[in-house]
């Protein structure tokens, strides 16, 4: 280490000494006034394949437009000076506004700006919503029956999943969390898909070998849900990135909870898509919690929106139990990814109803008037029932009809998928090399005499 900064230090002798950088110019008048650029205020540009030779550029460039102004230019871009000592505060005085479209009672705001949706879309958003409510119910009931694992819930968030969703097109890869499933419901995999994946069975795409609720569909570009937090963030910038190579008219989007910002991989992502400048609409949940840990021991900042500007990237913060909102908000994100060519993050306030998963109890940390207040007062749902409705669009027979022929749906694809048969064993150990290794088929042989000998430990159908 001695060595290193010896040598830093004679580096630094010899370019003062070379190109003449003994100090910096400084201006003549020293009264401590600030003075900014315009460059320091406007848009940043990417210069990433020019040259930062130290002799092509001088240390003061004087804009031709302002006499009085000055930039110091250096590698890491041409900024402004002042001459008065002044940190950044830690946050402005007056939190990011929350766009919004309805009021809490369905009506839309006068002078609001939003993007107007045809009778045909808005019933269906509304059926899809609905439609979630009902799914999520039954499957929360047979995990409590012990029918399935585990089970996770979308409760309070429906109009993030499903307003998105209809906002986007088909052909734009989507990156879950895992309280998602919204989307792939909005992009046509069917209920009993959904109980096949839960269950396990033979039917199950991802071959029984992941947790329920781990959706996935190459059919509907919706890659398959993984069990660690954020990774698809970063995955998300790569997708991006890839389908501006190949110029395609889509973007990859990804979703995210409060919680999945405090991860590496919530930098990792948003860093890489704003410097490859790739289309990509990061949507952020915050729900304030994760799992049990609030948002103020989480991080300090004005929530996640302040978040992407630090980045260098467009954002919102919008109200997530607002589906027109989400829908607006979630439509022009794509529109600018794909025609600029450029990243977007989307923050949508909203609040998780239900326990984080089957395995919480969220009322060992929220009070139980403060999450009935949200599923009656602010429920999404219902909020954007009441828009419908007084549009004409929707009555209670509608309503009554379409959630009766739901729960039937779905409680076939239950019992069907329940009645399955499970996938055998060997698919346990298939897909992870193209050449079986040999510690691998030892491992596989083993586990194979211990359910043979111990048959009572493995439930019914179980087939090695």
């Amino acid at each position: 280490m001695a060595i290193w900064f010896a040598r830093s230090r004679s580096l630094v002798s010899s370019l003062r000494q070379n190109l003449g950088l003994s100090a910096i110019l400084i201006k003549r008048d020293y009264s401590p006034r600030p003075i900014i650029s315009k460059s320091f205020l406007g848009p940043v540009t990417s210069h990433r394949h020019e040259s930062t030779a130290v002799e092509k550029h001088p240390d003061l460039v004087q804009p031709s437009d302002e006499e009085d102004v000055l930039e110091l230019d250096f590698p890491g871009g041409k900024v402004g000076y002042t001459s008065e000592m002044k940190f950044i505060p830690e946050s402005t005085s007056h939190r990011v506004p929350c766009y919004r479209v309805f009021d809490k009672n369905g009506r839309i705001i006068p002078n609001s700006d939003f993007i107007p949706v045809s009778e045909k879309l808005a019933v269906k958003m509304y059926e899809q919503m609905a439609t979630l409510q009902v799914m999520d119910h039954i499957f929360y009931e047979a995990q409590r029956q012990g029918r399935i694992s585990f089970y996770l819930t979308s409760v309070g968030e429906e109009a993030i999943n499903i307003a998105s969703a209809a906002a986007l097109s088909p052909d734009d890869v989507i990156l879950p969390q895992y309280r998602e499933p919204g989307v792939l419901l909005w992009r046509g995999f069917t209920l009993e898909e959904f109980a096949n994946q839960c269950f396990g069975n033979k039917a199950d795409y991802g071959k029984g070998r992941q947790m329920p609720i781990h959706y996935g569909s190459n059919r509907h570009n919706y890659l398959t849900v993984s069990s660690p937090i954020a990774t698809q963030l970063p995955q998300a910038a790569g997708v991006g990135y890839s389908l501006k190579m190949e110029k395609k008219n889509a973007c990859a989007v990804t979703f995210i909870g409060d919680g999945g910002t405090s991860e590496g991989d919530f930098h990792a992502g948003l860093n890489f898509a704003a410097v490859m400048e790739a289309p990509v609409v990061f949507i952020c949940r915050n729900n304030g919690w994760a799992i049990s840990t609030h948002i103020s021991e989480q991080f300090r900042s004005d929530g996640i929106v302040v978040k992407g500007q630090a980045y260098g990237i467009r954002s919102i913060r919008v109200d997530g139990n607002d589906a027109l909102a989400v829908y607006s908000a979630v439509r022009s994100a794509r529109e600018m990814a794909v025609t600029e060519q450029r990243p977007v993050l989307i923050e949508a306030m909203t609040y998780r109803v239900g326990h984080h998963s089957t395995s919480d109890d969220s009322t060992k940390y929220r009070a139980a008037d403060e999450i009935q207040y949200w599923k009656m007062s602010r429920n999404p749902v219902n909020r954007f029932k009441k828009w419908v409705e007084d549009n004409g669009w929707w009555s209670e027979e509608d309503e009554s009809k379409l959630r009766s022929n739901t729960r039937k749906q779905l409680l076939q694809a239950i019992q069907v998928a329940e009645k399955w048969e499970k996938q055998p064993l060997t698919e346990l150990f298939n897909d992870v090399y193209d050449v079986k290794p040999k510690n691998l088929e030892e491992q596989e042989v083993g586990l194979k005499a211990l359910v043979e000998k111990r048959p009572e430990d493995y439930p019914p159908g179980f087939h090695v």
